[in-house]
């Protein structure tokens, strides 16, 4: 895919995980259900690696790794260097920052507590979180958990408000980057902005990292646990993701890990290159401050999507009712041809197949994490630089999900 420069930087800022995305109108009617991905794909990855190869040379990707779970077992491969430095090729073990693929996890620790009874997805933020979401347009009676989760709660994003964003473009970056911010600092930001709400609770879709912010504080509530400590106790642990935690504020990724290489938002058609691997991600915390590996995130989405970690019922709420993203009629600009459920969405790709689960971006790290339905075939992903577009990740999942005569 040939994208402007100017077209990158849109399409980082709509998915990054500090910020959100323009707003969509009202919902429109359910589109027709597209074939489900195979699960039985033919022999070999050579396209993926085709891909893969690609994206480094014909976008200038640092570098890009896949891995491919299949009723073969696991494929790994890779194109580039985690350190244009050192030139240190990328490795399988490594550990990255996921971006909003936190969002699947963050969502599937509420769908468990919907299945214990301890709340429910039609429950109003105001009785969880009494008074938070008040005044400037906005009544937490009128919003539920399930419109959190599925962005058509209307909150506006605390990333598009125009002063904090600019502390993380440019050189303000550098100023920034080891800024701390608490839960509660973000989502005030997000329910001030002088925009007011997108819309009516329930009347249409816009991206919002406010809304897992608020989730993870009904967690939180809930529970009487931090959120970080309900991840590991219902989902890394049980699930033994060695490589996956929540860094809070810790700068640092701990481990082998690439380098994370940005342009900082810059609108030069030459954009100086920095990296970005050290900062404080306290700013995206429950909406995307995860950092993982593509083998656990291969895990993660395998047990959620194959029905291990929520009952039928969650499991039918969380994939089977998702709304559509489109703008009137035209592609949401994040990731085209995509229905957003709870805190997964769905793709159609080039072929007409669908796939399932999230992806996420932040400064120097572009992932996906997509599969069949039924998660016995998956595909993991991720770019260590920001400015190669949506397309080289969607490549890869076409050459891995769209049957050719040359596989």
């Amino acid at each position: 895919m040939t994208t402007s420069f100017s077209a990158k930087a849109g399409l980082l800022l709509a998915a990054v995980t500090m910020v959100g995305a323009t707003v969509a109108a009202p919902a429109a009617s359910a589109a027709p259900a597209a074939p489900a991905a195979a699960t039985q794909p033919a022999s070999g990855h050579a396209e993926v690696q085709r891909a893969l190869d690609n994206a480094v040379a014909g976008s200038g990707a640092p570098g890009m790794v896949a891995e491919v779970r299949d009723r073969r077992g696991r494929w790994f491969g890779s194109a580039g260097v985690s350190d244009t430095t050192t030139g240190r090729k990328r490795q399988q073990h490594e550990r990255f920052r996921i971006g909003s693929t936190t969002k699947a996890f963050t969502a599937t620790v509420v769908m468990q507590l919907v299945a214990e009874r301890k709340l429910k997805l039609d429950d109003t933020v105001e009785k969880w979180l009494p008074g938070l979401v008040q005044g400037n347009g906005y009544d937490g009676h009128k919003i539920t958990i399930r419109m959190l989760l599925n962005h058509s709660s209307g909150i506006f994003n605390y990333g598009n408000d125009e002063e904090f964003f600019t502390k993380g473009v440019g050189e303000a970056w550098y100023e920034h980057r080891y800024d701390s911010y608490t839960p509660q600092q973000l989502v005030k930001i997000g329910l001030a902005n002088a925009a007011g709400p997108y819309f009516d609770p329930g009347k249409g879709f816009g991206y919002s990292n406010t809304n897992y912010y608020l989730a993870a504080l009904i967690i939180e509530k809930a529970t009487g646990k931090t959120y970080g400590q309900q991840l590991h106790q219902r989902i890394i642990g049980p699930l033994g993701l060695t490589g996956t935690y929540l860094p809070g504020s810790e700068a640092k990724i701990r481990g082998a890990h690439p380098r994370h290489y940005s342009t900082l938002f810059s609108q030069d058609p030459n954009p100086k290159i920095h990296d970005a691997t050290e900062m404080n991600q306290s700013f995206s915390w429950a909406a995307g401050g995860i950092v993982s590996t593509t083998g656990d995130l291969q895990r993660f989405f395998g047990a959620l999507l194959g029905g291990r970690l929520l009952p039928p019922a969650q499991q039918h709420q969380m994939f089977d009712d998702p709304v559509d993203t489109s703008v009137n009629g035209k592609a949401y600009p994040w990731i085209p041809a995509t229905r957003y459920g709870l805190g997964v969405f769905t793709q159609e790709l080039s072929c007409g197949v669908t796939v399932w689960g999230n992806g996420g971006a932040t400064y120097g790290s572009w992932v996906y994490a997509m599969g069949s339905r039924d998660g016995k075939h998956l595909l993991t992903s991720q770019v260590n630089g920001d400015w190669s577009g949506l397309g080289v990740l969607t490549n890869v999942l076409d050459a891995e999900f769209c049957p050719t005569t040359s596989r």
